[in-house]
């Protein structure tokens, strides 16, 4: 079969990940899981595209004159589409800024860096079988360990525009914090299905929690320390939307993308 290159790439990888998602909705699958030949060229279609194919041009790298104006959103958001099997869009990240950790309840996801570089570390909800820990830190309020949950860290990695996707599944990695490394970045987002609180897929944002004998959470991890040990569990607190984190629209310049 001829090779088509008159498609734009993101057109291409909409089309598959319709295609992908779809079946992964139609097999009703508890799990969420998807075929793994379509997952498998759908994320090589990902891992190709880059800023260019979206008409993105990365900000240029500008000595900072000091703090971003009060009212500038740390992040945007670039809508491409959205259907009931997915949503597609770009996040564009300002220099020193995070996308706080967040959950993505029954949804599968990747994320494609377009430049810069991104700090991503997933987490994992565990079943609350144990009592929690009498002394955390922040402390709690007697309320709030109705929603204090174990968790469990499963990776923390570096990703720049020559990275594959970061993958997440609603049962693995699905919640992540993601932070600009030295400088401003931007990623392709695809959710499937896409957030939709009537559907109970909103997003809720947490607080990583510790007790008063653990290590500090910003303290880096060594990724091949990581796995699933006793270690690496912990306990989180959900928590409102972080006052200093809020995203804003931005046009997006790229091909006209339909499903």
């Amino acid at each position: 079969m001829p090779r088509d290159n008159k498609t734009a790439l993101i057109q291409k990888i909409a089309k598959q990940a319709f295609i992908t998602f779809k079946d992964c909705r139609s097999a009703n699958n508890g799990d969420g899981s998807v075929v793994t030949d379509k997952f498998n060229e759908l994320i090589s279609l990902v891992t190709s595209v880059r800023a260019k194919d979206l008409k993105i041009i990365p900000p240029k790298n500008k000595p900072s004159s000091g703090a971003a104006a009060p009212q500038s959103p740390p992040v945007t958001y670039m809508h491409i589409c959205e259907t009931e099997v997915f949503s597609m869009g770009v996040f564009l990240l300002k220099a020193g800024t995070s996308i706080p950790l967040h959950d993505h309840p029954g949804m599968n996801g990747m994320l494609k860096v377009l430049y810069g570089k991104v700090n991503v570390r997933c987490l994992d909800k565990l079943e609350n079988s144990l009592p929690v820990p009498p002394r955390l830190e922040p402390a709690l309020a007697p309320l709030q360990t109705a929603v204090v949950w174990r968790s469990v860290l499963r990776s923390v990695a570096e990703y720049s525009e020559t990275s594959g996707p970061c993958l997440l599944t609603p049962v693995r990695d699905n919640l992540h914090q993601i932070d600009a490394v030295d400088g401003p970045a931007a990623f392709l987002d695809i959710l499937a299905p896409p957030y939709n609180p009537d559907d109970g897929r909103d997003c809720h944002y947490y607080r990583v929690l510790r007790s008063e004998a653990e290590p500090a959470t910003g303290a880096k991890v060594d990724q091949e320390q990581l796995g699933d040990k006793k270690e690496n569990e912990g306990w989180l607190l959900e928590i409102p939307q972080p006052e200093d984190f809020w995203c804003a629209g931005e046009p997006y310049p790229g091909p006209v993308v339909s499903i």
